[in-house]
């Protein structure tokens, strides 16, 4: 191999390596800032781009995705003088590659850095049961004031989250006691108050029944009471109807001596039972006489006739 042919691999070697300088291909969601001799020139977003080799070169390189950022745990103080210890997590957005490059030399670390000194001012704001309480509201506060500070970077900070805030081993304690305290508090209220609960039912019950029991001792005094005014008027009813048929029968022809005859019957035969059941037996003076018996009977039968 002579040299000229070694001249010509080396030349085509070069311009191989001159094309390919000249290509630049950006991905998606990524920007490139071109510089020429060391000044800003253009920002190359996603795509095919040609740029002149030893002239323009890629001086940086940025993703516009949405990037987390852990923010390590600090130590803050509240208002209440208690130590704790708090960490998080931060989301920025790179949104003007120009201003992220020449804007600050570290945009994350800065970021970091302005988030803790935030959060250090918000806590020593706030007593400790209210760091727990109110996050969201320093959530947003911290959000509010990277975004503001970065807006000359370039940088959108979407938003900021508290991972863990850790008091002291004590306060953890105090903590676990009086929520312990708490809880056993609203046990004893919540038992309390179904005992009350029971007790009130209960007597409901009670009330409930001596009411039904009542009603039911008043229907059957009063189906009681109907149902001996209705066997009264019956008796009366049948009484008046049967003492009705003997006077018609009375007045019928014979009538007068069939009850002659059945009041006689009547009146031997009580006595006759008299007789049997005592000793001693009082008579009227005309008994032995039965025709005056008889007649006797007869004349109180018309007298109760004629009245």
């Amino acid at each position: 191999m002579n040299g000229v042919t070694i001249i010509l691999i080396g030349l085509i070697i070069i311009l191989i390596f001159l094309f390919i300088s000249t290509i630049k291909i950006v991905p998606q969601r990524s920007a490139f800032v071109i510089e020429r001799f060391g000044k800003y020139r253009d920002t190359l977003m996603a795509g095919f781009h040609i740029i002149i080799p030893f002239i323009d070169k890629v001086a940086y390189k940025h993703t516009l995705k949405e990037q987390v950022i852990d923010v390590s745990a600090q130590i803050c103080i509240t208002q209440d003088n208690i130590s704790v210890e708090v960490d998080g997590v931060l989301y920025l957005q790179v949104v003007d590659a120009k201003k992220a490059s020449y804007g600050i030399d570290n945009y994350p670390f800065a970021s970091i850095q302005l988030a803790q000194t935030t959060m250090r001012s918000i806590i020593g704001k706030m007593q400790l049961d209210k760091t727990f309480e109110e996050r969201d509201n320093i959530n947003s506060t911290i959000v509010e004031a990277v975004d503001k500070a970065s807006d000359p970077w370039g940088i959108k900070v979407t938003r900021y989250e508290i991972k863990n805030i850790t008091p002291p081993r004590s306060i953890n304690d105090a903590m676990e006691k009086q929520m312990r305290a708490e809880r056993e508090k609203r046990a004893t209220i919540a038992t309390s108050e179904g005992e009350r609960q029971a007790t009130m039912n209960r007597a409901d019950g009670d009330k409930q029944e001596l009411i039904a029991r009542s009603e039911g001792e008043k229907q059957k005094r009063i189906n009681e009471a109907e149902g001996q005014a209705a066997e009264i008027l019956s008796i009366a009813e049948a009484t008046a109807e049967g003492i009705a048929k003997i006077a018609a029968a009375i007045q019928n022809p014979g009538g007068f001596e069939a009850v002659n005859l059945r009041v006689a019957e009547q009146y031997i035969e009580q006595f006759g039972k008299i007789a049997k059941e005592g000793n001693t037996l009082i008579l009227p003076s005309d008994l032995t006489d039965v025709s005056s018996l008889v007649a006797t009977a007869t004349s109180v039968i018309k007298q109760q006739g004629k009245v």
